[in-house]
């Protein structure tokens, strides 16, 4: 089970204030956890867009199961 928890780890991002940040919900962005525009042309779901209020470093889900989009929750834990 160690190999997924690896793959699906949450990536820590220093957010900036007032910057916007689109969190990748489809999972084809290879940019990961952000968005590169992928799901375009997989038809998939588009970004979350998520504005940092603060200036701090912030965990990002990867495996997409989080309850608190776009930061991870510990979900990917349970894969």
């Amino acid at each position: 089970m160690s190999e997924p928890i690896k793959k699906y780890s949450p990536v820590a991002i220093a957010m900036e204030v007032d910057k916007r940040y689109s969190w990748c919900t489809c999972g084809h962005s290879i940019n990961q956890p952000l968005c590169d525009g992928s799901h375009r042309a997989k038809k998939a779901t588009p970004p979350l867009a998520y504005v940092a209020t603060e200036e701090k470093t912030a965990y990002f889900c990867t495996c997409k199961l989080t309850k608190n989009p776009p930061f991870c929750d510990g979900s990917h834990k349970e894969i």
